[in-house]
């Protein structure tokens, strides 16, 4: 299936020291997570609301409404990808506590692909390897 747009999660207590640029060259670069999406594909990032991440539900229908409003894409053109630093053990932090939380809200929401994932970086890679950081 073809995505028209890929909606980025990134966690907010990140956001505050992380301006995301990996993650959204990652995504230009049709790297690592991103490999599947063509040249076409639009890509927005967003925070997820604040720890629980139930302020990301707001956002999402914000969005689904622009999309009815502004567009013809549907939910199920959308592939949501929850940013690296929230569903990994990295040097932000370790893996966010409500991330199943979280992507039960995008669920409900109607958006069906949900992707853990976004960039890793091959230090943070040679750290798990070493058992330096845990693996999920």
């Amino acid at each position: 299936m073809s995505y028209d747009y890929v909606l980025i999660v990134q966690c907010d207590l990140v956001q505050r020291r992380c301006s995301g640029f990996a993650c959204t060259n990652s995504f230009y670069q049709k790297a690592d997570f991103f490999k599947e999406y063509d040249e076409n594909t639009k890509y927005i990032a967003i925070g997820c609301g604040g720890c629980c991440g139930k302020g990301l539900s707001a956002k999402l229908e914000h969005f689904n409404n622009k999309l009815l409003k502004k567009t013809d894409i549907k939910r199920e053109n959308v592939a949501v990808h929850l940013s690296s630093c929230m569903v990994t053990d990295n040097y932000h932090s370790d893996r966010c506590p409500h991330v199943d939380y979280i992507k039960d809200i995008i669920r409900k929401r109607g958006f069906t692909k949900v992707v853990d994932g976004t960039y890793i970086s091959q230090n943070a890679a040679k750290k798990r390897a070493l058992g330096n950081y845990k693996k999920y």
